[in-house]
């Protein structure tokens, strides 16, 4: 069989990091994913407006953002910088779980600046993929009248499973650099802790999770940071977040575990449990789980914490 027809979900991790470095991430076979598609299936989104931005990041480095906005929609004076998952090795702006979500949340008021970043591809670790959501961050917080129409201190962070790592990792690095942090954080599946099925720091050299932790962090010292793995720090100063889960995610303890450090920190957390969801519910349109997961995340937003 020829390599790019070989499903790289039964590969090993070294054999799928050489297929993506060489080949490019594998084109999604779903045929209905699409802008237009979505904009049919969903007409709501009709009035959502995008436009294409390329944002200064580490050294030569340009960070793909996609900014969403609807003008028809009544305004509910926030906005969010969206960042998605891929276990770190795969994901782009046009994945559902950042174009649609982000066209579903501009629809519903919450103007959205949907980033990507660096991946982990054998050459690449952290803090990279971590210092381009800081770039894109700090972009959008000095322009967040100009590209959102609300003040910065208005500006949320949030992303889905690697980027619900990511996000998480940002607010604590901008919390020990003494920057503002956001005006809220939404983490949606996420994985904040290097073996996230157990919420534990220790790794299972038996689990696909644990190969893909030590590679994005890079060492087993990597292992160990607090800005790349946050739940192994402290969340003091942390600003009220929402973190959802799923009822058949094997990573669920992963941020179950978060919401509770929060709370016992004293900091604002909601915890949506998403019955009969699974990991990556919201990169997929058609499953019925999707939307109320989206709605929740747009009733925090817009609501009074």
């Amino acid at each position: 069989m020829p390599e790019a027809e070989v499903d790289f979900r039964t590969l090993p991790l070294p054999e799928v990091l050489r297929l993506f470095r060489e080949q490019g991430e594998p084109a999604d076979p779903r045929p209905d994913i699409d802008d237009a598609s979505l904009r049919r299936r969903f007409p709501r989104l009709a009035g959502v407006e995008t436009r294409e931005l390329r944002i200064d990041g580490p050294g030569r480095r340009l960070v793909p953002a996609r900014l969403y906005r609807d003008a028809s929609a009544a305004a509910s004076g926030r906005a969010l910088v969206w960042v998605h998952g891929g276990a770190f090795i795969g994901g782009h702006l046009d994945m559902p779980e950042s174009h649609w979500v982000a066209l579903e949340l501009a629809a519903r008021g919450i103007p959205v600046l949907a980033v990507d970043y660096v991946k982990c591809l054998g050459d690449v670790h952290f803090p990279e993929p971590s210092d381009d959501v800081l770039a894109a961050w700090r972009h959008a917080v000095a322009h967040a009248e100009e590209l959102f129409g609300v003040p910065a201190s208005a500006v949320l962070l949030g992303g889905a499973s690697a980027g619900g790592n990511l996000t998480a990792g940002a607010v604590a690095r901008l919390r020990d650099a003494g920057d503002e942090v956001p005006a809220g954080l939404v983490l949606v599946y996420p994985v904040v802790h290097p073996n996230g099925p157990k919420a534990s720091a220790e790794l299972d050299p038996a689990s696909p999770h644990s190969e893909l932790a030590l590679n994005f962090a890079g060492s087993a010292n990597g292992l160990r940071d607090p800005h790349a793995f946050a739940a192994l720090g402290s969340v003091e100063g942390f600003p009220p977040t929402l973190v959802v889960v799923c009822e058949l995610d094997g990573l669920r303890p992963s941020g179950e575990a978060f919401a509770r450090q929060l709370a016992a920190a004293g900091i604002p957390a909601a915890l949506h449990f998403e019955a009969g969801a699974d990991h990556g519910h919201i990169n997929e349109p058609s499953d019925p789980t999707g939307l109320p997961t989206i709605a929740a995340i747009a009733d925090w937003i817009g609501g009074e914490r």
